[in-house]
């Protein structure tokens, strides 16, 4: 089955997605294609739901900032920092969509690695919210869900046209 990006007002982008019981074949697969998909989007991160897959799976790689390439299955944060700070956040799912996030700077996550290792890390920075932001996808949380309504309000135009992609 042919995967391709997925828009607002897709479904899936707004169910919480199931968790992997079972690091397979089709597993790995799923992983490759979104590694794939999110470099010919030119992105830094890229949840499953974002593929139409409702998996608790997510790809990273910000190594041009720096920082690491990774992949967690059913990730979850164990903390996180009560410092905040802004960032303009974009997302391959709302093109030309951008807006000033506040995410904790700091936080603990474990999850799964495609070779079935639980790992445990502690991200800052960049790191911290991309896995902030791959995480809302995975329990259907959009960036612009974390933006003031009237600003949200604003996006209404726009929203529509993107929603429109998914037709595409």
């Amino acid at each position: 089955m042919s995967h391709k990006l997925v828009y607002y007002g897709n479904k899936t982008l707004r169910q919480i997605a199931d968790e992997v019981t079972n690091i397979d074949q089709d597993t790995i697969d799923t992983i490759n294609t979104m590694f794939n998909i999110m470099y010919s989007a030119k992105g830094i991160g890229l949840a499953a739901p974002q593929i139409n897959i409702s998996k608790r799976i997510f790809v990273i790689d910000i190594e041009m900032y720096d920082g690491p390439s990774l992949t967690l299955i059913n990730p979850q944060i164990l903390s996180k920092s009560s410092e905040t700070v802004p960032y303009d956040e974009g997302c391959l799912s709302l093109p030309e969509i951008s807006g000033t996030i506040h995410r904790p700077s700091k936080i603990s996550v474990k999850g799964i690695t495609p070779d079935a290792k639980e790992v445990q890390l502690d991200a800052e920075g960049l790191l911290a919210r991309v896995i902030q932001h791959e995480l809302d996808h995975i329990n259907g949380i959009l960036f612009i869900d974390h933006l003031e309504d009237y600003k949200r309000k604003e996006l209404t135009s726009e929203l529509k046209r993107i929603k429109k992609l998914n037709r595409a």
